[in-house]
């Protein structure tokens, strides 16, 4: 390996122990605690090494919310391809959205800004909207009226979305119910949703 491409390595590596560091401190002490200083500290570099890979905590927030968002749309893209009817894609897609929340709790919260006081906006994100159009797509199955426009599409995604998005949030901030119960209703948002898209 020549000294060009280990130099570049190099930087990958460090540039994911950046993200990876900030990551583990909003683990532990939640997204108002991270600053630069303490990346630095804990991946034991000086502070101006880190701005020469983000040029401030905001960068880092973006590249999390960016690296998190092609995360789920990988995990909605395995759980679609997994079943044929538009039905079961949709709330298999569904379940795999709720349990990536759950799984990745911190990371879920900047991608949506759930109980934080900072939010990357989402739609800003190409692979934001990629995710929510692997949805549109499956939508767009089941939907029965003739010429129906983008704007359907949106709008029953949309229903959805904020139904488990709500739930999610609930479930996040405060404590909601049970696992069983909660696997119930979102089943029950889902089929019933489903069932309004249909008719």
């Amino acid at each position: 390996m020549g000294s060009k491409d280990r130099i570049a390595r190099q930087k990958d590596e460090t540039r994911l122990n950046i993200l990876e560091s900030a990551l583990e401190i909003v683990k532990r002490e939640g997204w108002n605690a991270l600053s630069m200083r303490k990346i630095a500290d804990r991946i034991e570099y000086t502070a101006p090494i880190i701005y020469e890979y983000f040029e401030n905590k905001e960068g880092i927030l973006i590249e999390l919310t960016r690296i998190g968002f092609i995360s789920l749309a990988a995990e909605i893209r395995l759980a679609r391809a997994e079943h044929n009817k538009a039905e079961e894609q949709l709330e298999a897609m569904w379940k795999t959205y709720w349990n990536f929340a759950f799984k990745n709790k911190a990371l879920y919260q900047l991608m949506y800004g759930v109980d934080m006081n900072v939010c990357v906006f989402k739609k800003s994100l190409a692979e934001a909207e990629a995710t929510d159009n692997l949805f549109f797509q499956v939508i767009e199955k089941l939907i029965t009226v003739e010429n129906f426009t983008e704007n359907l599409v949106c709008r029953k995604y949309y229903t959805f979305w904020s139904v488990i998005h709500g739930l999610i949030s609930i479930n996040l901030v405060n404590k909601g119910r049970d696992e069983a119960m909660n696997q119930r209703i979102l089943k029950d948002a889902i089929r019933g949703i489903i069932k309004y898209i249909e008719e």
